[in-house]
């Protein structure tokens, strides 16, 4: 059996539909439904997809006591995920406490553990994005937000026992940047900004972007690494096939592409012309605004992932055409 922490979310759920369309399984799910739009929006996320088992968080560990002798790996994605949450004590229990008790569950059971970590590790990028394993390195890094400290927290931690020999029988972890692609639509406003982007010109027939307040950037020169879902997926499923990789790894494009790249892909995917206004950014985020991402993919290129990454108006128009211009926009 393979548990999916997160499995109704969005990277988790494009997780449960590549393994069941590959026949790999029976897959359980860990997650919270909750009601009203995003409960409604969570439930379809999985109801294409075998499930055989569906668990609240609060019930894992019991759970894994009773029915874990079946699972052989879990692919942990269940997180607070929000980057504005304030709850650090709430973040800590779902994000790093939870974690860690899977990790030694994993490491006591023979289980295999793949899980999400993310690029909020990285802080405002000033040290890089260089997915460096070398604990001093990773160490150094200073997350902006409670929701990256907690991933930065657990990556240390999973480092520190795996030098003390205390793991599951494979562990590997990806940093995750700028995700987007279908079966998001409950994550209001930490949805892609290419859902949103999306939104705007269905609505109002045009964009809105951040101006620049950097002399080195111009107006919607700002850039990310934005990855496709799938690029995501392909690379747990990867990590799957190959039991004997350990690590930390980013999963990104590999390549920063400017906002204004990115408005430009969806008008095009839509068929609209081209129409960007442009914003102030709001005083509150301007002094630690980060105006370029882009992931470091070399070691995960060099463990022997080589599925080229999916170019990002190849990828908006697979979302805009496949998925949100559709009567079914759920994979």
């Amino acid at each position: 059996m393979l548990l999916v922490t997160g499995g109704a979310g969005f990277i988790g759920s494009n997780l449960v539909a590549a393994l069941a369309e590959r026949g790999l399984g029976p897959i359980a799910i860990c997650d919270h439904f909750g009601a009203g739009e995003e409960g409604a929006a969570k439930w379809r996320n999985l109801a294409k997809h075998p499930i055989v088992a569906v668990v609240p968080p609060e019930q894992l560990m019991d759970w894994l006591a009773e029915e874990g002798q079946a699972v052989s790996t879990i692919f942990h994605m269940g997180a607070s995920s929000s980057t504005v949450e304030s709850d650090v004590d709430f973040i800590l229990r779902n994000n790093f406490t939870l974690s860690m008790k899977l990790w030694y569950w994993c490491a006591e059971n023979d289980v295999r553990l793949i899980y999400a970590s993310s690029a909020a590790t990285y802080g405002d990028g000033q040290l890089g994005f260089d997915d460096d394993n070398d604990p001093v390195a990773l160490g150094a890094l200073r997350p902006l937000n409670p929701y990256g400290w907690s991933k930065q927290l657990f990556d240390t931690n999973a480092l520190r026992l795996a030098r003390e020999g205390a793991t599951p029988p494979q562990w590997a972890g990806l940093k995750f940047f700028n995700v987007y692609g279908p079966n998001e639509y409950h994550k209001g406003g930490q949805r892609s900004v290419a859902h949103q982007l999306f939104e705007q010109i269905r609505d109002a027939g045009r964009v809105r972007l951040f101006k620049s307040h950097h002399p080195d950037y111009e107006d919607g020169g700002q850039m990310r690494d934005f990855v496709w879902v799938g690029d995501c997926v392909d690379a747990m499923l990867f990590l799957y096939e190959n039991s004997t990789i350990d690590g930390i790894f980013n999963a990104g494009s590999g390549i920063a592409r400017s906002f204004k790249d990115l408005a430009l892909a969806t008008f095009a995917a839509m068929e609209r012309e081209p129409d960007i206004h442009y914003i102030d950014t709001p005083e509150s985020i301007r002094q630690h605004y980060q105006y370029y991402t882009q992931a470091e993919m070399e070691r995960l290129r060099e463990a022997g992932f080589d599925r080229p990454a999916t170019v990002l108006e190849d990828g908006v128009a697979a979302y805009v055409r496949g998925y949100l211009m559709t009567d079914d926009p759920y994979r």
